[in-house]
Order: C-alpha cells, then structure tokens, then sequence
C-alpha cells in the first residue's frame, strides 16, 4: 500500500530561516497579504468572464491550459495528448487519466514554482489534505470536481473571492471586444477587465500568413492598407477602439529588440514589396522593427502603456507545433541585447511625458547591466518584473537585489502573473508578495531601510505600482 502523507501550507513558507528576517518579514507580509489583486497581464479568455462560463472538469481547469505543468510531465516522457492538449473537450475516462499523470508525477515538480502554485491551489482553494499520489489520484479528483460543481466556482465569483480588482486580457487588434463590452455594461459584477492590444502578427510581415491578417485588418478597421500610410492609420484606429473599450497597455513579444527606424519613403516602398509578395527575409526583419518603433510613437500619443516581452525562441520543436500548435511549452528563453536595440525608440520617445515602457525579460543577465539602468534614466523606462521561466522564487529574489540599485522600487511595474490557468492567479501573486517581503526584511535588518518605510514600499509594488504603470 502507498503511503499517503499530509499536504499542508507551512505560514513562513518562502520566508528566510534566520529568525530575526522572518519576523520582519511576517509584519510586512501581513500588511499586504489580503490587498486586492491586480493582474495587468493574462491570458485568460475574456469569454469566461463575460458568460461566467462553468470550468467542466478537474484537468481543463488545472493541467491542460498550463504549459508550465505540461511541460515538465512532456520532459520525463509523458505525452501531450495523453494530459489533454490539443484534444479539445475531454471526456471522464481522458480527464481522469490525465489527472492521475498529474499526481503519478507529483514528486517532478520539487522545488518548482509549478508545485508551489499547485500546493496553494489544492490546499487554499480545493481543501485537498493529502499528498497527491497514483493512488489517491481518483479521490482528489472527484474532491476538485465537487468544488467546480458549486455556484461559488465560476469564474465570476472567483474573481469575487480571489478579489481580483482588475484583470487583462490579451486580444487581437481585430476582436470586437464584445466579451469585454458584455462586461462593462454589467452593472451588477463590479469587477473589471479590459483589453490588451497584442498585434504581433501583423508587425512581422515575414510571415506567410501577414497580408491575409492584414486584409482582415483593412477590413475591420475600414482603412484601406494597400500603403504604409494606410496601414499606420488602421493601427492608429483599432487602438483608438480598443482604449475606447477600456484597453490600458499593448503587448509585443518579438525575437529580439531592435527598434531601427526607416524613412517614410523606404517604409512605403519596403510595405508595398510586402503586399506584392516580394519581400526579403533583410526587408521584412527592417519593416517589422520600423512597425515596433510606430508602435511605440502611437504609444506617446494615445497613453496606451506599451510592454515589451522580446527573446522568446518560439515553437522550438515543429512536429509538437505541427501537433498541437502553439503556446503547449516548446517556447524556450533566448539572450536578448537591449541598450543598442531600443536606443532609437528611446532616442525618440525616452522622455515624452506620456510614454510609458515596460521592458520585460527571460535573460536575467540583462537585469543589472541594461534594463535597470535604462530605468534609472529614462522617466518612460519600468522594468517589468520576473516572468515565465523567471518567476520562481530564487530568480525574483535575485532580480529585486539587480534592479533595486538602479532603478529602485518605484520603476518597477508591479507583479504580472501572465497566465490562463486561472486557479493559479491568487498563489502566483501570493508568492510575489512573500519574496518581496523578504527582500524588504533583509534591508530592514542590515539597517539600510526602517522598517515603516520598507511597510510603505511593499504596499506601492503591490498596489499602486501597477495602477501608475498601467494607467489603472
């Protein structure tokens, strides 16, 4: 018979084991704890806020949108299919299989962030009191079933009870924003959610499908983009729609960040070899970092905060994307250049009073030497805090110790939690809380900060941080 151990929450868990940190960093924890969330950066589908859409089953809630936990199984040989992705709706049989994967493999994920996510949910959330196991896999999967069958498990009301004050999605710049509408107009759900302008594809017009998602472009927007001029105008009215519809910030996720800038002439003469089909790979890379740096010149006007999050080697194994498409956890980190790649931008809109920068990072070695120093110039500059692949304990303490000489609390853009799995929400922002406190606590007791003023420090990155970097 398997043994079966207790699952339980240690309170001090991420805290220091030298006493005297610990405390401080209780007093401080404790003060921000229970603030309201606010998640300026997600994926969750807006459709699940606006018709309070019922999570059907124990796997689609908490294995299959999170590459994060699929990833690791994929890597000690378990297959995509076999957890759900790319299967579409799962019936009992597959969901309970793929559950069991989950616990079978629970010890995989030691000393993750994944098993410290997945901890607080079983416990904070589900009530689950035992160590996930093959053999208890059935039992803790009818524990969570029972709780997604509960009125007070929609996504609404979780938005109530996780007190997620504000949450962003990611949407495409031809959306029509309906889901969001749907909630705005609701006078009865006081929660709020609004748009992310995320127009990757249609900046990166190597692409083989750029000119269809331009077409779709023109026509959403009813400007004509056979030229340059055009399609800049259709850009510039489909964020006018989307800051009209509640949008505070764009998003751009390109392979790296370089920001050279065309004369009108060769951007108009560049853009029509797209059109025509007759593009080099030279031309397309130099159009793309030209639409990036407008998309920053639109930002300086129309107020919409613009984040970067570059070096991303995306969809690294084809046949998994041939599979199962993407965003399943075959995107790995790369190194990225940031000082050389952004000094035309910044040369133009660096310090326009309304622009605002948030520079985000998978190549933690950039932290201390490019992106923290930029920020402790440039008033447009924030560094954007540890993210995908990052956003584990030991990499966000070593980003606060990186950034905080340059660029210090006040320029850093507030926790981001990027993610769909939405159950994770809560223990994502709980964590970031905790290893802020610690990190506070350490200057506290090397006398480098008194202790009232680290408690008014931890309540800014909590709460209005995020509010001042986005706008909110």
């Amino acid at each position: 018979m398997e043994s079966v151990t207790t699952l339980a929450l240690h309170p001090d868990r991420l805290f220091p084991a030298d006493a005297s940190t610990r405390e401080v960093a209780r007093r401080l924890y404790s003060s921000v704890k229970d603030l309201p969330i606010i998640s300026p950066h997600s994926h969750v589908p807006p459709e699940w806020i606006s018709e309070d859409i019922p999570f059907s089953d124990p796997t689609s809630l908490l294995i299959t949108p999170d590459h994060y936990v699929t990833r690791l199984m994929h890597a000690h040989g378990v297959q995509l299919h076999e957890l759900g992705v790319g299967q579409g709706p799962l019936d009992e049989a597959a969901s309970r299989a793929a559950f069991r994967h989950l616990c079978a493999h629970w010890g995989i994920y030691a000393g993750t962030p994944v098993r410290y996510w997945l901890e607080s949910e079983l416990v904070d959330i589900f009530g689950v009191t035992e160590v996930p196991t093959a053999g208890n896999s059935d039992a803790i999967y009818d524990q969570i079933a029972d709780w997604i069958a509960r009125e007070s498990s929609t996504p609404r009301a979780l938005m109530e009870s996780f007190d997620i004050e504000v949450l962003a999605t990611t949407d495409d710049p031809c959306d029509d924003l309906t889901h969001h509408r749907a909630v705005a107009d609701d006078q009865t759900f006081a929660r709020r959610m609004v748009p992310t302008f995320r127009p990757d594809r249609y900046l990166e017009p190597g692409r083989a499908d750029w000119n269809a998602h331009t077409d779709r472009l023109a026509e959403v927007s009813g400007i004509d983009c056979g030229t340059w001029s055009g399609w800049v105008a259709a850009m510039e009215a489909r964020r006018a729609y989307f800051k009209a519809h509640g949008a505070v910030s764009t998003d751009h996720s390109h392979k790296d960040l370089r920001t050279d800038v065309l004369e009108h002439a060769d951007a108009e003469r560049i853009y029509a070899g797209a059109r025509a089909g007759t593009l080099s790979a030279h031309q397309a890379e130099a159009l793309q970092r030209h639409m990036l740096t407008e998309m920053a010149r639109m930002s300086s006007e129309d107020g919409l905060t613009m984040t970067l999050h570059p070096a991303v080697a995306r969809n690294h194994h084809h046949p998994t994307f041939e599979r199962y498409g993407a965003d399943v956890g075959a995107d790995i980190p790369t190194s990225v250049e940031v000082v050389r790649g952004l000094a035309p931008l910044l040369g133009r809109y660096g310090t326009s009073p309304q622009f605002k920068l948030v520079v985000f990072t998978m190549d933690e070695t950039v932290f201390s030497r490019e992106i923290g120093p930029l920020a402790g110039f440039y008033p447009s500059v924030y560094v954007g805090v540890p993210w995908w692949f990052l956003d584990a304990p030991d990499a966000i303490r070593r980003f606060r110790k990186a950034v905080t000489e340059s660029a210090g609390f006040g320029k850093t853009s507030g926790f981001i939690d990027d993610t769909r799995a939405f159950c994770s929400i809560p223990a994502r922002h709980d964590m970031s809380r905790r290893l802020d406190s610690v990190h506070l606590a350490e200057l506290v007791v090397e006398h480098r900060l008194s202790e009232d003023e680290a408690a008014s420090v931890i309540h800014a990155l909590v709460a209005e941080n995020p509010r001042k970097v986005f706008n909110l």
